[in-house]
């Protein structure tokens, strides 16, 4: 055991900063952006894998570190394969254009399979959406899953009231597809896609309806950040007492 005694804070760290274990993201847990955008089960999954790349925007409520990352996504015709990558990017807002999009290039990172976890979220009849193929598949899929990005080495600074574009990209076999999934709560402009090459982005919207698509994620403090300050909570009230 270790010997805190009255260096209760410092051992709080040390413990703390040795914690590497990754863990999952659940309705009542906190954020801090806009609002969670949560996935509609029912919705599309629009493909993500490389060299595909896709974007959406969230507003900052709380400054801090982008620490933690999480998102849903799908496999085509369920056709599951391990994920080799995850490469993301975080950029300004742009709307210098016709539509708002992701600017300058802020913060990027690769994430290789130890970085980040997968869990099996739900299910639900779902469509498949491939805007730069022209590929629309009603009803291609059941199983969601979520990824979890934490405890990010040298993460991005955001600052309340910005709006920031999140960039996903997702690595996996050459005979399985990824697809980011679509949300039922929309927030600002329409999310967007492009390729790795970021000479372009196109607006998304629903094949059938033409609404515009917003996609599932959300930004959250890192556990470690949340357990510290617990302790700090409550060192602070035994002083008092």
């Amino acid at each position: 055991m270790i010997a805190c005694t009255r260096r209760l804070w410092p051992c709080a760290l040390v413990l703390l900063s040795g914690a590497t274990a990754l863990a999952d993201w659940d309705f009542n847990d906190p954020f801090k952006m806009h609002f969670p955008q949560l996935p509609d089960p029912n919705g599309w999954d629009v493909n993500m894998s490389m060299p595909r790349v896709l974007a959406d925007d969230w507003m900052c409520t709380d400054s801090g570190w982008v620490s933690d990352i999480h998102f849903w996504f799908s496999y085509q015709g369920d056709v599951f394969a391990p994920i080799y990558g995850i490469h993301v990017s975080i950029h300004a807002d742009d709307r210098s254009g016709p539509f708002s999009r992701p600017g300058n290039l802020l913060w990027s990172r690769d994430f290789m399979p130890h970085e980040f976890s997968v869990r099996e979220w739900g299910t639900g009849q779902q469509g498949w959406y491939d805007p730069a193929a022209g590929m629309v598949l009603p009803g291609d899929h059941a199983m969601t899953w979520q990824a979890n990005i934490e405890h990010i080495f040298d993460p991005f600074w955001q600052d309340a009231g910005t709006i920031y574009w999140l960039d996903l990209s997702v690595m996996t076999d050459p005979f399985t597809q990824v697809g980011w999934k679509t949300s039922f709560m929309h927030f600002e402009d329409d999310a967007v896609w492009g390729d790795m090459s970021g000479m372009f982005w196109e607006e998304l919207f629903d094949p059938f309806t033409g609404i515009s698509l917003d996609l599932a994620f959300v930004i959250t403090p890192s556990p470690g950040a949340l357990a510290l300050l617990a302790i700090a909570g409550a060192l602070t009230t035994r002083r008092r007492r």
